[in-house]
């Protein structure tokens, strides 16, 4: 699996691109949003005549435990938690520290993780998580500030949940000097490595968002076919406004959204976002998750938010290129990918896949957040496939098969070189080119560009018109 993965993310740069570190992010909060769900009924009891664990109960990753456990010396708190790579897991373990709580799956399975009063473990935590696959993605990020996730578009299972830079839990876990140095010094980091920003950070999503545009356009029935003229000028103006958003290239005069889709023709999906108007834009954007304040998996998600009533129609057309006040979520974007590749239908995301106490009961935790919806239409998710995929094979952008499995397809995410895009970071969508699909992914690293899809210019009406990147 690891060289499968590896192999999947030297695609086109595919699952390794990603933007850095969002522009106004506050300091770091210890406290990951936690929901405190609680697991669900029992399903089935293997009896087991093994003494009783002493200790913490553990977190598994693929079957085998990634925590540990360790006596204290102190009858209050009597184990001291131990870690296996601990930086690699952190964004699914959290942190439990004698001194400063804990956070993560950590905090809300704290019921089964604690040690009992009689110092034995009460049950374990097994998560849906890979490794190979999340080692893949922590690998190929690095130090860097970004993030990755990948899911099953079918199950809604988190096969990997990276953000970096991350941390080590376990510099903290006990109670010493030294472990209240260790924490001060992260909480101080600039870098902020506990934030999880595959889940609470929301920005931009730049290029990705076209996706769910061509998704309402072909919805809401402005459009028939992918292959349809959007009869759109390559300098758009913006209704009420004097200002143009011009395409990447000559190739977006009238494009298709097949072909918008290639070349990421910030032209066109203005000019769709404003026919289709706010409110059909955001009742699309909402069957694809957005506006949803609830989710978790169960660590909480922030909202992946599309604008409201009342922004003016400038701002509404821009965020036909995911600019203006669209924010979403790694994860989010890589749901628009997975329901995509599922066939329009989106299913929750979950990162637990049972909980087993200490008697041997297994059980399946609470279903995720809400239940399955139909995103869009097969019809409209099957051609916003097939369009996604020519887009890879004639090597333009977005796109990409990010995956030899079957049932696979990705999102990325970059900051912008020049530093005048008018969002803070560029995200592509890149579903498989499998008729069938599996896994959905969302990355973001820094410093990652696409010499063929240039930045769409945004300017005053009277400047002379120039396609590509701004000068």
């Amino acid at each position: 699996m690891h060289t499968t993965t590896r192999g999947a993310l030297r695609v086109s740069g595919i699952l390794v691109a990603l933007a850095a570190a969002t522009s106004g992010c506050g300091p770091d909060a210890p406290a990951d949003g936690a929901s405190g769900r609680s697991s669900g009924r029992p399903s089935a009891k293997s009896p087991s005549s093994s003494p009783a664990k002493q200790g913490l109960g553990d977190i598994l990753v693929g079957g085998k435990a990634v925590t540990g456990s360790q006596p204290s010396g102190l009858a209050k708190v009597p184990y001291r938690r131990t870690y296996t790579d601990g930086a690699l897991y952190a964004p699914v373990t959290g942190y439990r520290s004698m001194a400063f709580g804990a956070s993560g799956l950590e905090r809300v399975y704290d019921d089964v993780l604690g040690a009992g009063a009689s110092g034995a473990a009460q049950g374990d935590v097994a998560t849906t998580i890979e490794p190979a696959v999340q080692k893949a993605a922590f690998d190929a990020l690095g130090d860097r500030r970004g993030a990755a996730v990948a899911l099953d578009a079918e199950s809604g299972k988190l096969l990997a949940l990276v953000s970096t830079p991350s941390y080590d839990p376990a510099m903290f876990s006990g109670r010493s000097a030294k472990d209240a140095q260790a924490w001060k010094s992260v909480l101080g980091d600039s870098r902020s490595p506990m934030l999880n920003r595959a889940l609470r950070q929301a920005d931009a999503p730049g290029a990705t968002f076209s996706v769910v545009v061509a998704a309402a356009a072909l919805e809401q029935g402005l459009y028939t076919t992918v292959d349809d003229a959007t009869v759109s000028p390559l300098a758009y103006v913006l209704p009420l406004s004097t200002t143009r958003v011009t395409g990447a290239s000559s190739a977006c005069v009238n494009a298709s959204i097949r072909v918008a889709l290639r070349l990421s023709c910030a032209n066109v999906f203005t000019k769709l976002a404003a026919e289709l108007g706010q409110d059909r834009l955001r009742s699309v954007a909402e069957k694809f998750g957005f506006d949803d304040d609830r989710l978790d998996v169960p660590l909480r998600v922030a909202e992946s938010s599309y604008p409201q009533a009342g922004t003016s129609a400038p701002a509404a057309a821009l965020t036909g290129m995911g600019a203006g006040d669209v924010r979403a979520t790694v994860l989010q974007m890589a749901r628009v990918a997975a329901a995509v590749a599922n066939d329009g239908r989106l299913v929750p995301p979950r990162l637990v896949e049972r909980v087993t106490t200490a008697d041997g009961t297994a059980r399946k935790p609470e279903a995720g957040s809400g239940s399955p919806v139909q995103a869009v239409s097969r019809g409209t998710a099957q051609a916003l496939r097939a369009a996604l995929g020519a887009a890879d094979r004639r090597g333009g952008s977005p796109a990409a098969g990010a995956t030899r499995r079957p049932r696979g397809s990705s999102v990325t995410r970059r900051r912008p070189a020049d530093g005048v895009s008018p969002w803070p970071s560029v995200w592509k969508v890149c579903p498989p080119r499998q008729a069938r699909t599996r896994t959905a992914a969302g990355v973001r690293r820094p410093g990652w560009r696409r010499r063929s899809s240039p930045a769409p210019v945004v300017e005053p009406a009277d400047s002379p018109a120039r396609a590509g990147r701004p000068t």
